[in-house]
């Protein structure tokens, strides 16, 4: 599968953290980050879990919608910066619909995969990485998106290319096949 190859050979490396105050009163007895009221747990895929979390609904209807199950169901590593189900009521609904269609999978998957990065980055490494480049960090993600990440605190953001800016509201929530951080914003490629 192309998508497939082109999310194991993209060279990327995702920056975002959180604050462990919030991470740590949304914990499950294994440690492992909870989410959308839902345990997450560390053997299952991004997909599995994901589709057992109540704010992640539409999400996971779109990565069914653009024929990602597959691949995010795959041995990864990968990286998803999951937006909520507020994140996408934000959108144009009419848009949102839009993209929702058949005829228009491939846009969705370019939307869907401007949120994954080839790579397993927890929060510890990627508050290095930020601090590295001096507070703001390019992030490249397979599907052809620059991400800017930016760290003020314990608060992570990412700037899309249209200047869209998401927060991290939820980090290291560790999956069989990656890392997902959950985000209140959905990222958008460049206009074209």
């Amino acid at each position: 599968m192309t998508m497939k190859t082109n999310l194991m050979t993209a060279a990327a490396v995702v920056a975002l953290s959180t604050g462990s105050a919030f991470a740590a009163a949304h914990m499950s007895e294994d440690g492992n980050p909870m989410v959308g009221g839902a345990e997450m747990m560390p053997d299952m895929t991004i997909v599995e879990n994901a589709s057992n979390a109540e704010n992640l609904t539409t999400l996971v209807a779109a990565v069914q919608a653009a024929g990602l199950v597959d691949t995010l169901s795959g041995e990864g590593p990968f990286t998803v910066f999951a937006p909520t189900n507020e994140a996408f009521e934000a959108l144009d609904q009419d848009q949102l619909n839009m993209l929702l269609q058949p005829e228009n999978q491939a846009q969705l998957a370019n939307i869907l995969t401007c949120h994954v990065v080839a790579a397993n980055a927890d929060s510890t490494a990627i508050a290095g990485m930020i601090a590295d480049d001096n507070g703001e960090h390019a992030v490249s993600t397979v599907g052809g998106c620059t991400l800017t990440a930016k760290q003020d605190g314990d608060t992570i953001t990412l700037t899309d290319e249209r200047g869209q800016v998401a927060t991290v509201v939820q980090a290291d929530v560790t999956q069989s096949n990656g890392v997902v951080h959950v985000i209140d914003t959905v990222l958008l490629p460049a206009a074209e």
